[in-house]
């Protein structure tokens, strides 16, 4: 129904109209705060890059962070990840997240991008705290922030926003009467615009997803996911069907799809009640690392990459290589 509202396909958007400039006002109203300097902003000691969206729910934002990430270590760079750990609830904030810190104290998110990139992650509500933390724990050239677009209390020097592809901007009118965190026309103040999926419009990054083969969440097996019988897929990320839709590419049609909110909290007895006898469970690799220390031996997930293409990939890594490395100099 959110989806058909969004879209603008259901007229119920035009009773929630008056709500969403009542968001906007507020949002335009925090944006000029900083711009002008009626609120005080921080400026981290290193250069910060944000990674973030335009609008609610899923847009495959964690992948890109990753993505990057790894780019700028293959180059030799050190870097630290601050998050605001949606889904956890930490008893005291900053929290320095490892592979092993409970989703439930860091957030889903966190702790995946620890466990894929190996890099210092930081989370607190107020991003300077998490950088603050980083940057006394560890040798940083650079912070990558996992959203925080809107959080105009810590300044940034570069700004990536990532688009959904297929969905874009919905009606384009702000919550809740559409999508929108920030009207479409934030882009143009951006650095650069990461579209997953769909067409990439001039002047806009093509991203797309690229699954390996399944992993067992006991054994960390892998095997190709034609392997895999009799699969109930479940997802509780920002927008599940583009993981059901990502199996049917690759030639797997779920006996069952089951979505949950994003961030869900998961537990041994809901997800082992998902399946008949001889079913296996394939979920995302972002479900997977709340799912690990009670996980069973039919349990798998799924892990993606992304895959930026196009002439403007090489100078955006080369313009935040620049970055960190001119800061480090000075």
């Amino acid at each position: 129904m959110i989806d058909r509202i969004w879209s603008g396909r259901s007229p119920l958007w035009l009773l929630l109209w008056p709500l969403c400039l009542i968001y906007g006002l507020v949002s335009t109203l925090i944006r000029i705060s900083y711009q002008r300097g009626w609120r005080k902003s921080w400026r981290a000691p290193v250069p910060v890059v944000v990674i973030g969206n335009l609008t609610a729910g899923g847009n495959g934002k964690t992948p890109v962070v990753i993505w990057l990430v790894q780019e700028l270590q293959r180059r030799g760079l050190k870097v630290g990840v601050v998050s605001r750990g949606y889904g956890g609830k930490a008893d005291r904030y900053p929290l320095l997240v490892n592979v092993d810190t409970p989703t439930e104290q860091a957030g889903d998110e966190p702790v995946l991008i620890a466990q894929r990139t190996g890099a210092p992650v930081a989370v607190a509500p107020k991003r300077r705290a998490a950088v603050e933390a980083l940057l006394a724990s560890s040798d940083i050239d650079l912070i990558v922030t996992d959203d925080g677009l809107q959080h105009y209390a810590l300044q940034r020097d570069r700004e990536i926003v990532v688009v959904d592809g297929m969905r874009r901007f919905g009606n384009g009118w702000w919550l809740p009467a559409g999508p929108m965190r920030e009207r479409a026309s934030r882009l143009n103040s951006v650095d650069a615009v990461i579209v997953n999926g769909g067409s990439a419009e001039p002047n806009e990054i093509a991203m797309s997803l690229h699954a390996g083969e399944a992993v067992n969440l006991q054994t960390h097996q892998t095997v190709p996911l034609s392997a895999l019988q009799k699969v109930v897929a479940m997802a509780g990320i920002g927008h599940p069907p583009r993981f059901f839709n990502t199996l049917k590419q690759h030639g797997i049609t779920p006996e069952t799809e089951i979505a949950f909110a994003d961030h869900h909290a998961y537990s041994k007895d809901e997800l082992t009640g998902l399946l008949a006898d001889g079913q296996m469970l394939l979920m995302t690799e972002k479900d997977a690392v709340k799912c690990r220390r009670f996980a069973q031996p039919d349990w798998w997930y799924l892990p993606v990459e992304a895959e930026l293409s196009g002439s403007a990939v090489a100078p955006l890594l080369n313009d935040i290589e620049r970055l960190a490395r001119r800061d480090a100099i000075d």
